[in-house]
């Protein structure tokens, strides 16, 4: 089994599908993402090890949208995050105009967190840009308008610079595609993306072209401590992780756990079947994907927010031995 089977099949949105299989729909977000890898990875992994069970993945669209869409029964699982599944349970911020929002995520369940990976501020050496103070007047991607990523940057670099978008500086609007096309292209002065290292947007990038992750000039505060909350923590990009990376140390950025999120009305059975064959196989990618040493069983079963584990995959986590 190779990763670059899985990487395939979370670009093309590809399932495995047998003639008398179960089929899930999972939906994630841009396949390029690393997220969306370890979605797909999942998927793939349990599609190979379940002759009755097959996960189709479709890639694309908002993590926020798709919980909706979990919630009313259209799919069966996305993408999920603490902090959006709290907007999503009081029906506000990017919720406040589906009424039905509250009423939809009693139908969406836990199965697994993981790391979203550092947020990764990035410029070309020579733009003059070296912290996150220098973006007044400039133009960036933090992410498609309307997404827990935006949200999540826009509101780091005004908790750490007093910067705010819109004000001191342009975040365009676009999908995930679109915004890094932009920073090759030169059209943008910074360009955002969460990842686990190494990214492969990064990778991309300093083959041809020197790139420099950036960090504020102080994170300290009352206003970082209320960014963090319960549901980031402060994390370090490390320097020397790519080709033509000219950070000499490490730059501080932030983190926080996403997860994949499960129909609450799906069958249990078929939910302790699937945790149990990603857990139980999960080794055999960890050598050809180096992201995935940083999951563990511990990380996915934290208590983060109200959002519950799934009864099925609760089931499989009491007999691996790590929830009580």
């Amino acid at each position: 089994m190779k990763y670059s089977s899985f990487a395939a099949a979370a670009a093309l949105g590809l399932g495995l599908t047998t003639a008398h299989a179960e089929t899930l729909k999972m939906a994630t977000i841009e396949p390029s993402l690393g997220q969306a890898i370890t979605m797909a990875t999942f998927a793939n992994l349990v599609s190979e090890t379940l002759k009755n069970i097959q996960i189709e993945v479709a890639g694309g669209g908002a993590a926020t949208l798709h919980m909706l869409e979990v919630g009313r029964g259209n799919l069966d699982m996305a993408m999920v995050s603490p902090t959006v599944y709290q907007f999503m349970k009081a029906g506000k911020g990017m919720y406040a105009n589906e009424p039905d929002a509250a009423e939809l995520s009693k139908n969406v369940q836990l199965l697994m967190w993981f790391p979203y990976g550092q947020y990764h501020y990035t410029v070309r050496p020579g733009s003059g840009i070296r912290t996150l103070d220098d973006l007044e007047g400039t133009t960036v991607f933090l992410g498609p308008a309307g997404g827990g990523a935006f949200s999540t940057a826009k509101d780091w670099i005004e908790a750490t610079t007093g910067l705010v978008a819109g004000e001191d500086y342009q975040a365009i609007t676009s999908n995930w595609a679109t915004g890094f096309q932009s920073f090759l292209d030169g059209k943008i002065d910074m360009y955002a993306n969460g990842c686990l290292d190494p990214c492969q947007q990064f990778i991309q990038f300093s083959e041809t072209e020197e790139l420099r992750f950036i960090g504020p000039q102080d994170y300290s505060g009352d206003a970082v401590t209320e960014f963090l909350g319960n549901y980031r923590q402060l994390s370090e990009v490390p320097a020397g992780m790519y080709k033509n990376q000219v950070n000499d140390g490490p730059v501080m950025s932030h983190d926080t756990a996403v997860g994949i999120g499960v129909r609450a009305n799906l069958d249990e059975e078929t939910v302790y079947s699937i945790t149990k064959a990603f857990w139980e196989n999960v080794d055999k990618i960890t050598t050809e994907a180096p992201w995935a040493k940083a999951l563990s069983k511990q990380y996915a079963v934290q208590k983060l927010g109200d959002i519950t584990l799934h009864p099925g995959a609760a089931r499989y986590y009491r007999e691996a031995g790590v929830l009580q």
